[in-house]
């Protein structure tokens, strides 16, 4: 059971980390995510897939040149969701630092 507010589809620590970078710009592009969260092509794509069947991401395919280049950015429902999950996330710290200061 999640607690009020927390974006199952976001949640996992890869897909974190991509939303948190995507909420910082516009479009952003696949190796740029890639190696800022640290993680294999295989393992961004279907994160990413994940996000874009949630209506959280849009992506954008084309060339540089010759060369085939797909680019991410949240859509309006991802910055939503991101911001929504922020503040699920602080609750529970809050909540925590207030207990902590209990004990």
């Amino acid at each position: 059971m999640s607690k009020p507010g927390l974006d199952l589809t976001i949640h996992p620590p890869t897909r974190l980390e991509i939303c948190a970078l995507l909420a910082g710009a516009d479009w952003v592009e696949f190796a740029t995510v890639r190696d800022a969260v640290g993680v294999s092509d295989s393992v961004l794509s279907k994160q990413s897939r994940v996000l874009e069947e949630a209506g959280y991401v849009q992506v954008r395919k084309g060339a540089v040149g010759r060369r085939p280049r797909t680019w991410f950015r949240l859509t309006a429902a991802g910055r939503r969701a991101f911001a929504r999950h922020l503040e699920a996330l602080q609750s529970l710290a809050a909540a925590g630092r207030q207990n902590g200061d209990r004990g």
